[in-house]
């Protein structure tokens, strides 16, 4: 890992489930990552859009990159992915973190998605493993595991800058939650202190931000100094105890996310929709009285 590296990033924010997806691209060769591609999708109608998607692929196309992976940062629970959609267009290779083994496994009994549904993570192109490094043309990145929000978390620090999913948010806004299966606040507390361990001056790009609640702005990139100062939850004075027993606390009063059905079973497919049925259509499924 070279932090005097630093590539080129480029937001792009979705208003209807607050992800940003970005681009990391590598000024000098034209490669780039896409990280965290959100597929548009309709709860009402079922219908899946690619209006996200498309002005990623405007971007890359635009600018002249070549996509060398498109990344996720973990199984989400609130938005779909379009790494399948975009992979088609734009070529690169879809990876995540060994742990979607894991929440596979959860989540396809959960559906009921049968025999035929590998649980192996071979949806993927590439698992990465922690601590493994990866390159983006002359840049080279690190995937390190971050588990506590979900057992599949990985982080991806890359020269001067880590996309951390959903373990940290802005400071204002604190961390991410742990009751999903496998989730854990102790364990977060330490992938957080992974994170918190780069040196202060790493540009973080947060992956979800809700305006505080509407109290300001929507806004994206800070560095691992100003969370270590100002993070509302995971600031270098708080102790592990203190930091359960917050999320913890505040875990049980939160409603489960509205997409978090439909996103899941794309999600730990790579983004690939259910096989079809007889009649030719994808169906979700919806579990009855099982969340």
């Amino acid at each position: 890992m070279n932090p005097t590296q630093s590539p080129t990033v480029k937001p792009f924010f979705d208003p209807v489930t607050c992800t940003i997806t970005y681009v990391v691209s590598d000024p000098a060769t034209g490669y780039c990552a896409v990280i965290d591609p959100v597929l548009d999708y309709d709860p009402a109608s079922g219908r899946t859009a690619t209006g996200s998607a498309d002005a990623v692929c405007a971007h890359v196309e635009g600018e002249g990159l070549s996509v060398a992976w498109i990344l996720e940062t973990h199984v989400h629970a609130d938005h779909l992915t379009a790494s399948a959609y975009l992979k088609d267009r734009l070529g690169g290779r879809s990876a995540v973190g060994s742990g979607v083994r894991e929440v596979q496994k959860t989540f396809g009994a959960l559906f009921n998605a049968g025999a035929d549904f590998a649980t192996d993570g071979s949806q993927f192109d590439h698992l990465f493993e922690d601590n493994e490094t990866f390159e983006i043309g002359e840049l080279t990145g690190v995937a390190l595991h971050t588990p506590g929000h979900t057992p599949a978390c990985t982080c991806y620090h890359v020269g001067d800058a880590v996309f951390p999913g959903d373990t940290v948010f802005m400071p204002d806004a604190g961390t991410g939650r742990c009751d999903f299966p496998g989730g854990s606040a102790a364990t977060l507390y330490h992938s957080l202190g992974r994170i918190l361990q780069l040196p202060a001056e790493t540009r973080m790009f947060i992956c979800h931000d809700y305006g505080a609640d509407g109290v300001r702005e929507t806004l994206w990139e800070t560095t691992v100094g100003e969370q270590r100062s100002g993070n509302i939850h995971c600031r270098d004075d708080v102790s592990e105890a203190e930091f359960v027993e917050m999320r913890e606390a505040r875990d049980a009063t939160l409603k489960l996310p509205r997409l978090i059905l439909p996103s899941v079973q794309i999600n730990m497919r790579a983004g690939m929709f259910p096989p079809a049925e007889e009649n030719g259509a994808n169906y979700l499924k919806i579990p009855l009285n099982a969340v």
